[in-house]
């Protein structure tokens, strides 16, 4: 499947267009954040500019991923800001393009040692964001909040039990939520978490820091949310590299409760 398709140019605010004038317009077709993804090449067709075009019920959430990039940038790796516009319709993020590729490209093409050296990265990568210290961190996105928002997005009919992980497939949400209640842990161990660290969301710059993107979920939560949402994508090319990435982040014995519950949180976004 391809990752991204040219296409023709939006209308666009007057004060992002010179920031993107004389670039070719391509479409991800990856993302899944209910943002409209542009890939912007130069002419020798390299990635310049990336600009997410939220509509009307995502603002607030486009509105959320600037100011933690913003927070972000003194911090840990991230794409630098060319520009936002809000308006209360639909909002613009105009970010720079990083290098490099994904994690997910560099699992699915590399050699046994190459992904071992991905899976490494990624954990190393973990472990400094999770060292910020909580005490700086303005935002919230602990399991109490995202409980509530799991509940009424149930509630509102919004969770796509289609899109559920094989083994949940055939599971109601109804279902799901009386579990994730039993499941749900009396405590938390808190740092800054990514909020939806999967494979698409890393990228390998040739000589730089591993670089974070989407990062509009990221706040104050239980380490374990990140660390089962990349269990869960590293899933994919198998037990090993799961078991390599909690092992080098620094687990020696995973929870097995802590990691159904977020994964199961996790089905209801």
């Amino acid at each position: 499947m391809p990752r991204r398709e040219p296409c023709s140019p939006p209308a666009l605010p007057s004060s992002l267009a010179p920031s993107v004038d004389g670039l070719f317009w391509h479409r991800d077709l990856v993302g899944e954040s209910g943002c409209a993804i542009f890939c912007l090449t130069n002419p020798s067709g390299q990635p310049a500019r990336y600009l997410k075009h939220a509509p009307e019920q995502h603002v607030g959430d486009l509105i959320d991923e600037y100011v933690r990039l913003q927070w972000l940038q003194a911090r840990i790796a991230v794409p630098g800001i060319g520009g936002f516009v809000s308006l209360p319709v639909e909002a613009w993020l105009l970010t720079d393009a990083v290098g490099g590729c994904t994690a997910y490209e560099l699992l699915t093409t590399g050699t046994m040692s190459e992904r071992g050296a991905v899976v490494d990265a990624m954990a190393d990568h973990l472990r400094r964001l999770h060292a910020i210290p909580p005490s700086d961190c303005p935002f919230t996105a602990g399991a109490e909040l995202r409980l509530a928002l799991a509940k009424r997005r149930m509630e509102q009919g919004l969770v796509d039990q289609d899109d559920f992980d094989e083994e949940r497939q055939g599971e109601t949400p109804e279902a799901l939520w009386e579990r994730l209640v039993r499941l749900a842990p009396s405590g938390t161990d808190q740092v800054v978490a990514h909020g939806d660290y999967s494979l698409d969301n890393l990228l390998f710059p040739s000589g730089q820091p591993v670089t974070c993107i989407d990062v509009g979920r990221l706040g104050l939560a239980d380490r374990y949310q990140d660390i089962a949402i990349a269990w869960n994508s590293l899933g994919e090319f198998g037990r090993d590299l799961q078991q390599r990435f909690v092992r080098r982040y620094g687990i020696v014995d995973i929870d097995e409760r802590r990691l159904e519950f977020h994964l199961i949180l996790d089905e209801f976004f």
